[in-house]
């Protein structure tokens, strides 16, 4: 794919690049192949069949018209002499036309009948791949600006692509039907195929031109269209509509909505005049090429070098090869333009994570018997300059509970994030049981750990299914959920819901009932309970929580971790207390590590947070 890389959003797209784009179409037929071989092959199959009905019914045509001539040579239909015989023959062609207009039809409504279905399920196929491969890609690189609008342009193709399968296969029964009726043409006069190129090159190049142009410009604004789904978004939404209303934010958004459409809009209407201008002169260049063989097939019939249906045949066949002609050049560059946003879908496939899993990883230790080492690790952001945690050294220690304690912008869920092996340190490494983290599989490692993050999501299903994405493998398991809900206390909130566990949460779809804040993060944290996992993690698990509610969950973590590892980010240094070592970080450095009363002792970072705290309360 070297060669047929996606030019630059700036440059104009040059012969090379649309040929070599022209090398993705195998591997887009493989892909089309895979989400249906059956219809594909009796697509082609019936494309084929239907790329000979021009011609023949061109030549049906003329030999009806000679037909009529010779009955009306000999006086008609009444008197000719075996005229039974030629107006049955006549007939007969005639039924003949009639039958290849049906069939010609008939095949034209199943191919498009096919295409329609091979697209959908193309579609549908393409975006399976599409999730799947962004499943074993790294979060980091979903926090890359630039996958990001790999991603969104991938996304495109899997709806848009879908038209190059008909582009294609269309281009291929055109060129056949413009086989047959050539060679009509070639028998007759040679020179009028020439006449035909000249007329139809011209408008060639300038669509070519005008597709490279839109491409261009579509391809430069793929950030800013991300911007205006997402302004889109804000301006009418559920769930952004209390801070839209509460801060008057509907006018703004609204202006920045309209400024950058009216952008989109003033580019594509000088591009969409300049088109049309000069589709104008080579629409008229192409008349005139068209109306200059007619004329010399006209003058060959008046000195008798052709019949009347010869003149009807070649006219016919010249009109439909210019058509065709001006339809596979121009579907050529439809079909370039779109191999070469195909590019954009395999250049997305070909993204690798970093996070590779050895050919045999360790099995995960069961129990932990020595924790998680840090040893001098270190991680930085794709693209940053700034280090988000250095220089960490310290051990969580088995059935130990740890606390994360810093401002906004600490490190410490970051730490979390390479404890999960959600990234892989930049420097330095995590060894568990005395092995390096990048050992053991990926996905076990996940496995073993239940965790919360502050920004959890808020899914619109049921409840029971918003509390089973904790394990998803035992959905079915009413018993594991309900018992899950009940370590959480979110079993209190379905007991007042009308549908219990089967109750729709969120205002999205019909039936939804929207919770509080409170009540989803409940929710969220029964999805830590739903695994035995020998780490437990809660990222700020009682923000959303009035004193009593967080009073009660932390009763309940405290019971509940008893011979488990945890680790708990809190802001609430009433939270922190519980811990049996509080790890203070700032900067994304380690600066104290001890209990609650160690560190008040040390009167350093953490006892001047705790005495800032405790002021408020005073």
């Amino acid at each position: 794919m070297k060669n047929a890389r996606t030019p630059s959003t700036d440059a104009p797209l040059t012969w090379k690049q649309r040929l070599n784009a022209l090398r993705n179409l195998p591997r887009f037929f493989g892909l089309v192949w895979q989400t249906s071989p059956g219809i594909m092959l009796a697509n082609g199959i019936l494309r084929i069949a239907r790329s000979a009905i021009p011609v023949s019914t061109l030549y049906v045509g003329k030999l009806i018209i000679d037909q009529v001539v010779l009955l009306l040579r000999n006086g008609g239909g009444a008197t000719a002499g075996g005229s039974t015989s030629a107006m049955t023959w006549l007939w007969e062609l005639v039924a003949i036309e009639f039958g290849l207009a049906l069939f010609s039809d008939g095949l034209m409504r199943v191919i498009n009948l096919m295409d329609s279905l091979l697209g959908e399920k193309f579609a549908n196929f393409t975006s399976v791949k599409i999730m799947e491969h962004a499943a074993s890609l790294d979060l980091d690189q979903f926090e890359d600006t630039t996958f990001y609008d790999k991603l969104e342009r991938a996304r495109q193709q899997t709806t848009g692509r879908t038209v190059l399968l008909s582009q294609v296969l269309g281009q291929v029964q055109d060129l056949i039907s413009m086989g047959f009726l050539a060679v009509g043409l070639m028998t007759f006069n040679p020179w009028l195929i020439l006449l035909l190129l000249v007329a139809v090159v011209p408008a060639f190049l300038g669509e070519s031109y005008f597709n490279d142009r839109s491409y261009t410009l579509m391809r430069a604004q793929t950030a800013e269209r991300r911007e205006l789904d997402y302004l889109r978004y804000l301006g009418a939404s559920d769930e952004t509509a209390k801070e839209v209303k509460l801060f008057s934010l509907s006018r703004f958004l609204i202006d920045r909505f309209q400024a950058l459409s009216d952008k989109f809009y003033i580019d594509s209407r000088s591009l969409a005049i300049q088109r049309s201008t000069w589709g104008t002169v080579f629409s008229l260049l192409g008349s005139l090429g068209y109306y200059s063989a007619y004329v010399v097939i006209i003058l060959r019939a008046v000195h008798g070098q052709l019949s009347i249906g010869d003149l009807t045949f070649l006219a016919g066949s010249f009109r439909q090869l210019r058509s065709l002609l001006e339809g596979i050049l121009t579907r050529f560059t439809s079909v370039s333009q779109g191999a070469i946003y195909l590019q954009d879908l395999f250049e997305f496939f070909e993204i690798k994570p970093r996070i590779t899993r050895v050919a045999h990883p360790r099995p995960f230790p069961k129990p932990i018997r020595e924790g998680f080492t840090f040893e001098d690790v270190g991680f930085r952001y794709l693209h940053s300059e700034r280090w988000a945690n250095r220089h960490l050294s310290f051990t969580l220690r088995p059935g130990e509970r740890l606390a994360l304690v810093g401002e906004n912008g600490a490190g410490k869920t970051t730490l979390i994030k390479l404890l999960t092996r959600l990234y892989d340190p930049t420097e330095g490494r995590i060894l568990l049981d005395g092995v390096d983290l990048r050992e053991y599989d990926p996905d076990e490692v996940r496995r073993q750990v239940g965790v919360i993050f502050q920004d959890y999501l808020r899914y619109q299903m049921t409840m029971a299914q918003n509390i089973a994405v904790g394990n998803i493998l035992h959905k079915e398991d009413r018993q594991l959920i309900e018992t899950s809900a009940e370590k959480s206390l979110a079993n209190l909130l379905a007991e007042r819901l009308p549908g219990r566990y089967d109750q729709e949460l969120g205002r999205r779809f019909r039936q939804g009932v929207e919770l509080s804040g409170g009540e989803w993060q409940k929710i969220a944290l029964a999805r830590a309970y739903m695994r035995d996992a020998q780490l437990l993690i809660l990222d700020e698990p009682t923000a959303a929580l009035d004193a009593r509610a967080e009073y009660e969950v932390f009763q309940r973590f405290s019971e509940l971790t008893k011979g488990r590892t945890a680790v708990l980010i809190s802001h609430r240094f009433s939270t922190v207390r519980m811990a049996d070592r509080i790890l203070v970080l700032d900067k994304g450095e380690m600066v104290e590590m001890g209990s609650h009363e160690e560190l008040l002792e040390k009167d350093g970072r953490y006892a001047e947070l705790f005495h800032l705290q405790a002021q408020g309360y005073r």
